[in-house]
């Protein structure tokens, strides 16, 4: 089960307390305070992991606690240091106070880490209150607490091309037959209901992850039909690979033009994203009746056309070959970006 989404709490430990003690031994007639500190609480720390794919875990337990620190003790024994708790996420897993909204970590790679809830510091022991003139003290500082955050966990697939487009266009029909993915196809509206995730292999060598994006109905960006579950997932991928259905009765371009509306008003910045357009099912006659029109009107809006047959392959080739090509134009893009 795919799950993009979770609320957990979690606390550092406590801090162990101080001690108060005297060191009394025989023939030692001032032996004076020799109370240890207490060990400071554990860390709660979040660690991105590859081998992960979904939130499904934090489904079924919720509370996480780091351990607390041992208590001081006599003969200036200090407390041990309570071990840290290291809560393993997909990679691409967002993280959030959910009581502020403030942004604590944004788990791009594998091993990247994020501490969310700090451990309490110890207290000290009576030992630490001596002094020339005051050598007998008998205050010692009580552990602190650990700090506790509620926090609202959200991944986002990191994929290099994303489908986009209207329920039926083809979409998980176009992932199965360029990658091994396997996602359900059927030809009633939102037949995917989660992401899928495919690698794309070109003859020269080349390759690139590709995801299979929920369908998208006018309002999603204000969480219409599968809403934030389709546009969460795209603010991530560097190219977009817009479906568009002309086997179906519906205006080819009126729905191109909806989809797009509905990313820009979710992230304008997405404007500014590589985009190809893939008129699809050119295997039917309505469609091949329809292609010169919807071509002719997309690619006057700037954009890159490509007449496909996801169910046959015709077209098929030139298009993945298109958006490996786009995409390596992005890389040394950001590449250079970065150097400077």
């Amino acid at each position: 089960m795919f799950i993009d989404q979770a609320i957990i709490n979690v606390r550092g430990g406590d801090g162990g307390n101080g001690c108060v003690s005297f060191r009394r031994e025989k023939f030692v007639p001032k032996g004076g305070p020799d109370g240890g500190d207490g060990g400071h609480g554990g860390d709660v720390t979040l660690v991105a992991d590859e081998s992960l794919s979904t939130l499904l875990d934090f489904q079924y337990r919720r509370h996480y606690r780091a351990q607390r620190g041992s208590h001081g003790e006599g003969s200036t024994r200090h407390g041990r240091r309570g071990g840290s708790l290291v809560i393993p996420v997909p990679v691409g897993t967002v993280v959030r106070d959910a009581e502020s909204g403030q942004l604590l970590g944004d788990l791009l790679h594998h091993g990247q880490q994020v501490v969310v809830a700090r451990g309490g510091r110890g207290g000290r022991g009576n030992a630490r209150f001596a002094t020339s003139t005051h050598r007998a003290p008998r205050q010692a500082e009580p552990g602190m607490p650990g700090e506790e955050r509620r926090l609202e966990l959200e991944l986002r697939l990191i994929a290099d091309a994303g489908l986009v487009g209207f329920p039926n266009a083809g979409k998980s029909t176009l992932l199965s037959r360029v990658s091994a993915a396997r996602p359900k196809i059927a030809d009633y509206p939102f037949t995917t209901t989660e992401p899928y995730l495919g690698v794309v292999g070109l003859p020269d060598g080349r390759s690139f992850v590709l995801a299979d994006i929920p369908g998208l109905i006018e309002g999603a960006h204000q969480g219409a039909g599968l809403g934030h579950t389709f546009l969460r997932h795209i603010a991530r991928t560097r190219v977009l690979v817009h479906l568009v259905d002309l086997g179906s009765e519906r205006d080819p371009v009126s729905d191109f033009q909806a989809v797009n509306n509905e990313l820009w008003l979710y992230d304008p910045s997405l404007k500014e994203r590589p985009m190809v357009v893939a008129l699809n099912k050119i295997d039917r006659p309505e469609a091949q009746a329809r292609l010169p029109a919807a071509s002719a009107a997309i690619g006057g809006l700037g954009y890159r056309v490509f007449a496909i047959s996801a169910a046959t392959g015709e077209g098929v080739d030139v298009l993945v070959k298109a958006v490996a090509d786009l995409l390596s134009a992005r890389l040394r893009q950001e590449s250079s970006t970065t150097v400077r």
